[in-house]
C-alpha cells in the first residue's frame, strides 16, 4: 500500500481542476505531478498558453497558479507495482473538499481513462461536477502524438 505523497497544488483563483489517477515512480521520486520527462502534460500546458516549458517544481507551481490550474489525483492510497495503472488496486480515494471549498472551480478535467472512471465510482457523486475526461499524456499512450494531444486538451482553454 502507498500513500500519495505529493499535496495538491491549488489557491482560491484556481478555477479548473485536472486530476491523474496516481503519481508514477518518477513523479514520487521527484515529489511532484508529471515528474517523468516522457509524460507530455507539461509539454501539453506550455503550448496551450504560449509560455516556456516550467523545468523546477517551483516554475511549475506558479505557472499552474497563475493559470488559475488546480492539480491533483483520485487515488489517495492503493497497492500498484511501478507506475502501472493497470497494477492499481485497493483504491482509497482522496477528499476534495478542502480544495473545492476554497476555489473558484467549477470544471474537472481528468487526464486518461482511468482517472475518469475512479472519478466517477468515488468523487463524482460527493463534488456533484461532472467531469471532462481527456486523453492521458503518460507515455503509455502512444495512440495520441504530442499533436494530437495538445489538439484534444485545448478544452480546457
Amino acid at each position: 500500500m502507498i500513500t500519495h505523497p505529493i499535496k495538491p497544488v491549488f489557491n482560491e483563483n484556481s478555477k479548473i481542476l485536472i486530476l491523474g489517477s496516481f503519481p508514477s515512480v518518477k513523479s514520487r521520486e521527484e515529489g511532484f505531478f508529471y515528474g517523468n520527462p516522457q509524460n507530455r502534460f507539461w509539454k501539453v500546458l506550455s503550448f496551450l498558453y504560449g509560455e516556456e516549458l516550467p523545468n523546477t517544481i517551483q516554475n511549475k507551481k506558479e505557472f499552474l497558479l497563475k493559470h488559475g490550474i488546480a492539480v491533483f489525483d483520485v487515488i489517495k492510497s492503493c497497492d500498484i507495482v511501478g507506475s502501472a495503472d493497470s497494477s492499481i488496486k485497493n483504491v482509497v480515494p482522496n477528499d476534495f473538499t478542502k480544495i473545492l471549498n476554497n476555489s473558484k472551480i467549477n470544471r474537472i478535467f481528468t487526464n486518461g481513462n482511468l482517472a475518469h472512471t475512479l472519478y466517477n465510482k468515488y468523487i463524482f457523486e460527493k463534488t456533484g461536477i461532472k467531469d471532462i475526461k481527456l486523453p492521458s499524456t503518460s507515455p503509455a499512450n502512444a495512440a495520441f502524438s504530442l499533436e494530437k494531444l495538445k489538439n484534444a486538451w485545448k478544452i480546457i482553454l
